[in-house]
């Protein structure tokens, strides 16, 4: 039985975005492919730990344990390791806490893998090799700096573009140096793996896409004028997307379809953004249950303009047999096919026809969705990328 230590940057469950199902989705895996599984996760105020929202059993299993850390940003030490060219989004998670805690965890316990979530977790590879013999593999969730690198494009103001600029060129010559403080580097998309492979990475790369579980019962019966979003709204990318598309996309896809209806959920929704009266809009906040919330609505609406790795989002719609409608960047690292099984726009006016042609040719709209489920059935099952993971840790334990 394999034994993996999974170290979080925010707890996995609850389930509350894209980070954490990718993680959680991990875990889940693991547990069911017969590995024992340790999770030790950091928490902040942003993502608490919440014991009692945890099954008795997914305690049981995972061992979880969490370490507090203090990741609200602080105006002189960003200043100063923005002097000194270093990363301060890496910084803020180095915990003298967090690092007594996985010294105890693996004092007591062997491994056969360390499984890093985020570069973020990084710095306390030295810390690893001192108490362990275990190979350590970094999930790649993206290429962190080009988050960055993309919202500093897509920034009008002068000055707060001149700082984002500068937070991604910190954060990647940390990227870049640290990629091989690893054993094994697996990314979640093929664009992220070639980017490493590209610029440095001597260690071996996998391609390891987020796994869901695919719903095969009867969808509810949808209106197929209904369109959504639903993403974490403290997410710099994902306020950027829904800015764009109320402010460019929607006044476009309105004139088009005025019996259209857009439906917009996410927790941490801004304020100014849930007082916005919009024709035609529904402003939800968080829902109690995403799936539950999509369930009756037909196209999945993502407006992307900066983001890296893979919108575990779009998957799970696709599992769904949900409609698609994506900006390019936004269905990155999905192995797609625009007009078969997912629908690619990159301007107001092409979001515009994609959204006119679904709701008048229902039958062309179903055959999307369809296609979506089969994708996803076929690529990106639980099973399937559980398989590659531990495929891949076997590869490099065998090599060590």
């Amino acid at each position: 039985m394999m034994k993996v230590l999974q170290l979080c940057s925010k707890p996995p469950r609850p389930t509350m975005d894209g980070g954490t199902m990718a993680m959680d989705s991990i875990t889940r895996g693991l547990l069911s492919a017969g590995c024992k599984v340790k999770v030790l996760t950091i928490e902040t105020d942003k993502h608490p730990f919440q014991r009692e929202a945890l099954t008795s059993d997914y305690l049981a299993q995972t061992e979880i344990e969490a370490v507090r850390v203090d990741l609200d940003f602080k105006i002189l030490p960003a200043a100063v390791n923005t002097l000194c060219g270093d990363s301060y989004h890496v910084k803020r998670y180095v915990s003298q806490a967090f690092g007594q805690k996985l010294k105890e965890i693996l004092q007591n316990e062997p491994f056969d893998v360390v499984h890093i979530e985020s570069l973020f977790l990084l710095p306390y590879i030295p810390l690893i090799r001192h108490f362990s013999d275990a190979p350590v593999v970094l999930r790649a969730h993206n290429v962190e700096h080009l988050i960055w690198q993309r919202m500093a494009a897509h920034t009008s103001n002068r000055w707060r573009r001149g700082l984002l600029k500068q937070d991604a060129l910190a954060l990647r010559a940390y990227e870049l140096e640290h990629i091989n403080d690893c054993d094994g580097v697996a990314c979640i998309t093929r664009e992220d793996a070639d980017f490493f492979r590209s610029h440095g990475c001597r260690r071996p790369i996998e391609v390891v896409p987020i796994g869901v579980e695919v719903n095969d019962s009867p969808s509810k019966k949808v209106d197929n004028r209904t369109l959504y979003h639903i993403g974490a709204m403290d997410w710099k990318p994902n306020q950027e997307a829904v800015d764009w598309l109320l402010k460019e996309v929607w006044p476009t896809i309105h004139r088009a379809v005025p019996q259209a209806k857009l439906h917009l959920a996410g927790r941490k929704m801004p304020a100014e953004m849930m007082q916005k009266d919009a024709e035609g809009v529904e402003m939800h906040g968080e829902v109690a249950d995403a799936k539950e919330f999509i369930a009756d609505k037909h196209i999945n609406i993502v407006p992307l303009l900066s983001g890296s790795g893979m919108r575990v989002k779009i998957i799970e719609a696709m599992a769904m047999g949900k409609t698609v409608i994506s900006t390019s960047i936004g269905a990155q690292g999905i192995d797609y096919v625009h007009g078969e099984n997912i629908l690619i726009a990159n301007t107001p006016d092409e979001f515009a026809s994609c959204v006119r042609r679904c709701i008048e040719d229902t039958q062309y709209s179903r055959h999307i969705g369809e296609a979506a489920q089969r994708l996803v059935r076929d690529r990106y099952s639980l099973h399937t990328t559980t398989s590659q993971l531990m495929a891949f840790y076997n590869r490099i334990i065998e090599k060590q």
